[in-house]
């Protein structure tokens, strides 16, 4: 299974870090290329890559860890998805003004997966801040990920990774349940839930 991530902000990079700690290998991909991402490389060792967008496309599961308003260019020239599975970890704000974007009602992931025909898209890593995603483990227990999405198969393979991290992970539904987690709006966001036992 190959992994990687479009995006390299504090959430992309704290998803780098969780995978490579992990044990798993990663390809790392910014709207910048490859050669600006040879310090985050070096930090986090021989299992990461940095590559373009288009070869991160092409990963078995891809995290989109990008701001809102710069999805629609990072993606428009990626794809054909065929199937791939892509983990929204983003949500419709933005710093440093924190407005919300209006989506007219619709959940985010939604409008992402409109912007990725054929991609099957789970919502995950998106509630929590970048420095609690960086460790998987509080209090004895595990931190609570919640993910949800449309296609059964497709979560079936987030829950496993998300459980491979060493996360506790919580099956909210379809995208429409999704919106709970996402932020604003829902009531689950910046939630650090911890699973004992």
């Amino acid at each position: 299974m190959t992994i990687s991530i479009i995006g390299t902000g504090s959430i992309g990079t704290a998803i780098a870090r969780l995978l490579v700690n992990a044990g798993l290998p990663v390809s790392l991909a910014n709207s910048r290329g490859p050669q600006s991402l040879a310090a985050l490389v070096d930090e986090l060792g021989p299992l990461a890559q940095a590559v373009t967008a288009r070869q991160a496309s092409q990963a078995d599961i891809v995290f989109l860890a990008v701001n809102w308003s710069k999805i629609p260019d990072a993606v428009r020239d990626l794809g054909p998805w065929d199937g791939r599975i892509v983990i929204d970890a983003n949500n419709p704000i933005e710093a440093p003004l924190f407005k919300p974007f209006d989506l007219g009602g619709q959940p985010s992931s939604q409008v992402v997966a409109q912007m990725l025909p054929g991609a099957h898209v789970v919502k995950a890593f998106n509630h929590l801040l970048a420095a609690l995603l960086t460790d998987p483990t509080a209090e004895g227990g595990k931190r609570v990920l919640f993910y949800s999405g449309e296609d059964a198969a497709s979560k079936a393979r987030v829950a496993e990774l998300i459980d491979q991290l060493g996360f506790y992970g919580i099956d909210l539904g379809g995208v429409q349940q999704g919106m709970l987690a996402q932020f604003p709006g829902g009531p689950l966001p910046a939630l650090n839930l911890v699973k004992h036992g």
